[in-house]
């Protein structure tokens, strides 16, 4: 994974986001359908000032134009 085939940014661009596609798809081949997902996150130290406060929290970015 350290030595590119190709020359060039954008030809060995393309060939990261393919491996890193390949690595996912492995990755998602690997668990099985009855496996939960993972806990979420605790909330950061923000996260529970806004709370305490009864502020509420805003929008992540990327869920804005959704």
């Amino acid at each position: 994974m350290r030595r590119c085939r190709y020359r060039g940014q954008s030809k060995t661009h393309v060939q990261h986001v393919l491996t890193a596609i390949a690595i996912n798809i492995e990755r998602l081949g690997g668990l099985s359908p009855t496996e939960e997902a993972p806990p979420t996150r605790r909330p950061t130290a923000f996260q529970n000032y806004l709370d305490q406060r009864e502020i509420p929290r805003p929008k992540s970015w990327r869920t804005l134009g959704t």
